[in-house]
């Protein structure tokens, strides 16, 4: 318990600063996990580009329909 309260101590001013600025890092650990994704269902790129090139492409929201 001595080990918790201390701990919170540490950290109480980040977990104050929390209410009042309201910002996490969800949304970056989300972008990794889909990263990760991409690199375990491709099982190795070529090279730094084509990996490059499929993070780009899965995380930029791109819309493949032509545009007529």
């Amino acid at each position: 318990m001595i080990k918790v309260a201390k701990m919170f101590k540490r950290h109480l001013e980040g977990m104050l600063k929390w209410y009042e600025i309201f910002i996490d890092n969800a949304m970056t650990e989300g972008f990794n996990a889909k990263i990760q994704t991409i690199k375990a269902g491709a099982r190795g790129f070529r090279n730094f580009e084509n990996y490059h090139v499929a993070i780009l492409f899965n995380c930029g929201k791109l819309d493949m329909q032509p545009v007529v």
